[in-house]
């Protein structure tokens, strides 16, 4: 398993490499370009997967050359995560829009979910910048970057309204918001989690302030709004775990 984990996570950055350079089609910024939407991000925001693959790398480097007992779970989990984040690139870059959408919600759920354990393991302080950081960190873009996937599908199908796509646009962003304050309250305030979703809102704002499309001035507020609830939360939980330790 841990040699498994390796191999899937120094794939990722390969695979991601080879799709951005166009043997699978389209890259993801001609693709978003065709496909513009509400929730689309400013393109900087994506660099921080460069940040995301290299402490996955080190977090799965770590666990072949010492598995910790207490990341079993988060170990597999992890590894679904990691092999279906290299799949989902070259599967959006060959425009298989639904089974892109499929990919990337189904990696999002294997890294929450491995985020979930390793915040749960016992000596948080020993391991937390080998595996709850790198974990935290996947598992909070994910949790945006599926939004913008589904709006993008939307789009891409016609499946609502393109001329009008604020009030389905909403809907998405008031999901996003409950996926992330459950999971952030489920881990008791991750600064990582909330931090890289904090980043992807902001980019989303930079991103519709600069856009004609019809409703992007408030989608682009929205988004702001969300980063602040879900700063708010982090700050509340985090003090409330200190009160509780103090206890």
């Amino acid at each position: 398993m841990p040699i498994l984990l390796l191999l899937a996570a120094v794939a990722m950055p390969i695979v991601g490499w080879v799709s951005q350079s166009g043997a699978f089609g389209p890259d993801n910024a001609t693709i978003s370009a065709r496909y513009p939407t509400l929730l689309v991000a400013a393109g900087y925001a994506f660099s921080v997967w460069g940040l995301i693959f290299l402490l996955d790398v080190a977090f799965a480097l770590r666990e072949a050359i010492a598995p910790s007992s207490g990341l079993a779970r988060a170990r597999r989990s992890a590894l679904a995560g990691f092999v279906l984040t290299a799949a989902w690139m070259p599967i959006f870059s060959l425009q298989i829009y639904w089974l892109a959408l499929l990919v990337i919600w189904s990696a999002a759920g294997c890294l929450i979910h491995a985020a979930l354990e390793s915040s749960r393991d016992p000596a948080p302080l020993r391991h937390w910048v080998w595996s709850w950081l790198p974990l935290s960190l996947h598992a909070g873009w994910l949790s945006i970057a599926a939004f913008l996937n589904t709006a993008q599908v939307i789009v891409a199908y016609r499946l609502l309204p393109i001329d009008a796509m604020l009030p389905w646009s909403l809907v998405l962003f008031a999901l996003a918001l409950g996926l992330l304050l459950l999971v952030n309250h489920r881990m008791r305030g991750n600064v990582a989690y909330a931090g890289v979703a904090i980043w992807g809102l902001i980019a989303v704002y930079v991103r519709q302030g600069s856009s004609a499309t019809p409703g992007a001035v408030t989608a682009g507020w929205t988004a702001v709004a969300m980063a602040i609830l879900l700063a708010g939360q982090t700050l509340w939980l985090r003090k409330r775990a200190g009160s509780v330790l103090k206890g």
